[in-house]
């Protein structure tokens, strides 16, 4: 297996495969990010679940979900080709 910027080339081979390497980085970029968007959902709704959970802990993990969104969010932005008008 190679690996680009510690990203596997050859993962996903059927849409990624036509990516340009710098596309496909991006691309695996996001997957992690929404992994770690998902991961950071589950950890919230736990500690919600707490009684007398720590407030300002919660605010720091709902801040690092809503940066992780706008980095993905900026990440697809990167993979939509522009349009001429």
């Amino acid at each position: 297996m190679r690996l680009y910027n510690g990203y596997p080339t050859h993962y996903g081979m059927h849409r990624e495969a036509a990516l340009p390497m710098e596309d496909q980085v991006t691309h695996y970029r996001i997957i992690d990010l929404q992994v770690e968007h998902r991961d950071l959902d589950d950890v919230i709704a736990r500690l919600v679940a707490i009684a007398g959970h720590d407030e300002l802990q919660l605010r720091r993990f709902k801040k690092k979900k809503l940066q992780i969104k706008d980095q993905i969010l900026q990440l697809q932005i990167q993979l939509v080709p522009d349009i001429p008008a």
